[in-house]
């Protein structure tokens, strides 16, 4: 394809000059952090908080303190209601929704300063994906949008999570004509209008070459959605209308295509590979999180499509970048934005040329988007340097859940997650700590696909003892304020746990599972404990 090979070349010098600095890690970093402290020092947040121009690094370091987005959201939502950006003086493109852990949207700042920070690690990637992958210049791609909550969509208007906006724009040109959905799916009426647009556009695509999505659960429910609506898909592409979804659609048009719609009729809906290797005969990629809890999700988005390669996510947030894939690593993005790592447990801060193999950090990020030190409650691991620049493996996040004083992290669920006795077929999706666990008390539960008559009881007593080891969940248990552990087996409940997110005001696609959420009240009705049998 035409517009492949434009693209192809228009990132390749962004991978040459990726490469060409691996060996000047500090002079790059203090060079961009001149670069930044002239465009905040000239911002009116900068001026409020004495911030100089000339401020190196040690000086950045020792005045200004380690921050979250509770620290910028005043600031940041003024700015969002006066259309400007206060925190940097670059012109605001625009500000973009995120979800916390919670339920709580946070708006990001996006300058004109920031998307070239993104496009500076996008660039790389892309020239890396290409050489590495050479079967994706033959057909065309899909990139994931994170749609909003339907209950938000009317008054959110165009600020949506489209990947491509995060390039530049002669880059989002180009790309747009590789894309196999439009982003117009995104205004769609709700967000199932939405899934099933994007679906309709997949399903006739049969020269779909790369899937690429954030989290592999969304990947599977694309999957999923393609057999409960394959009817209705069928005739939809049938006809090339969108029937009674027509109103619902906004500005799509709808895709005609009898040979897909051929498939799905003769499809039976079971979820197998064989069906999408006739599906998708071209695909060569597939692109999501693979670490931490996402990890047996990203096993399972990979059985389904076996004929396609499978390529781990680095770190990314809508905050900002850490580490994108290449040549088989993980690098720091560099060249993108000034960085920094705290020791999740002393609390020392370390440049990034000081890391070290086999360190566990978090990073501090200072972007163009004018939030300083901001701290992602990430915990990577310094896995190898590549030549001066570090390459981390995201372990999970660090963010303590505290009911009573217990003082839990996810990283000490992963632990004991890795030991348990799963029994066959049942699969954890993660642990949540509710204010009522069910009987009147906080309490911890652990949330499993599988059949709900799997044997669990061995796996309960292998998490409540592995929660133990730690003093202060040890302590909150023999104090009894703490109900004891309790594992909740579902066919469904990934599903549920992603809806509940959903039902909370969290962004569709940027839903992570993660291995220890708080969900605070009582447990969601789907989590309460089977009733007591009744003697007679």
């Amino acid at each position: 394809m035409l517009s492949q090979r434009l693209l192809h070349l228009g990132v390749l010098p962004a991978g040459r000059r990726f490469r060409a600095g691996l060996s000047h890690l500090e002079h790059t970093q203090r060079f961009l952090h001149r670069q930044l402290m002239r465009q905040v020092a000239a911002s009116p947040a900068g001026r409020e908080q004495g911030i100089g121009e000339d401020w190196s690094w040690e000086r950045f370091a020792e005045r200004l303190p380690v921050t979250g987005y509770e620290d910028w959201r005043a600031r940041v939502e003024q700015g969002r209601r006066e259309g400007v950006n206060p925190l940097i003086a670059s012109p605001t493109a625009r500000y973009q929704p995120t979800s916390g852990s919670t339920s709580a949207i946070k708006w990001i700042p996006y300058s004109r300063a920031f998307l070239g920070e993104l496009d500076g690690a996008i660039g790389p990637w892309l020239a890396d994906l290409y050489q590495c992958y050479p079967k994706l210049r033959r057909g065309r791609h899909y990139w994931s949008l994170s749609w909003m909550p339907t209950a938000l969509r009317e008054s959110l208007g165009e600020e949506l999570n489209d990947d491509l906006a995060l390039m530049s724009w002669g880059k989002r040109l180009i790309a747009g004509a590789t894309q196999s959905v439009p982003s117009t799916v995104a205004l769609a009426r709700s967000s199932d209008d939405s899934l099933f647009a994007t679906l309709a556009y997949l399903v006739a695509d049969r020269r779909l070459s790369l899937l690429s999505v954030w989290s592999p659960t969304f990947g599977i429910g694309l999957l999923e959605g393609l057999a409960k609506w394959r009817e209705e898909l069928a005739e939809v592409l049938n006809q090339g209308d969108w029937g009674t979804r027509r109103a619902a659609m906004a500005e799509s048009g709808c895709p005609r295509c009898p040979r897909a719609a051929a498939l799905l009729r003769a499809w039976d809906g079971e979820l197998t590979a064989d069906f999408f290797r006739v599906l998708w005969p071209a695909l060569a990629l597939v692109s999501a999180w693979d670490t931490a809890a996402s990890e047996p999700w990203a096993r399972r988005l990979q059985s389904l499509l076996p004929h396609a390669e499978f390529q781990g996510k680095g770190l990314w947030a809508t905050e900002g970048v850490v580490t994108f894939p290449c040549q088989g690593r993980y690098p720091l993005a560099y060249r993108s934005h000034v960085y920094e790592f705290q020791d999740p447990d002393d609390g020392a801060i370390y440049a990034p040329w000081e890391l070290e193999a086999g360190q566990r950090v978090m990073p501090l990020l200072s972007t163009g988007s004018g939030l300083l030190r901001y701290r992602l409650n990430d915990l990577v691991e310094v896995t190898e340097h590549w030549r001066t620049v570090p390459c981390l493996r995201f372990l999970g996040r660090r963010g303590t859940v505290d009911l009573v004083g217990e003082k839990m992290t996810g990283e000490a669920v992963n632990d004991a997650f890795a030991q348990a006795p799963l029994p066959p077929g049942v699969t954890p999706v993660g642990v949540v700590a509710c204010e009522d666990a069910g009987e009147g008390k906080p309490g911890y539960l652990a949330l499993l696909e599988g059949a709900p008559q799997a044997p669990v009881a061995a796996l309960a007593e292998h998490l409540e003892q592995a929660f133990g080891g730690h003093f202060h969940y040890r302590l909150a248990r023999n104090l009894h304020q703490l109900a004891p552990l309790r594992c909740v087996v579902l066919a469904d409940m990934r599903e549920r746990y992603l809806g509940h997110c959903r039902d909370q005001g969290m962004i569709e696609g940027n839903i992570k599972i993660e291995a220890l959420r708080a969900w605070p009240g009582t447990a969601p009705a789907f989590l309460a404990p089977a009733p007591s049998p009744v003697s007679a």
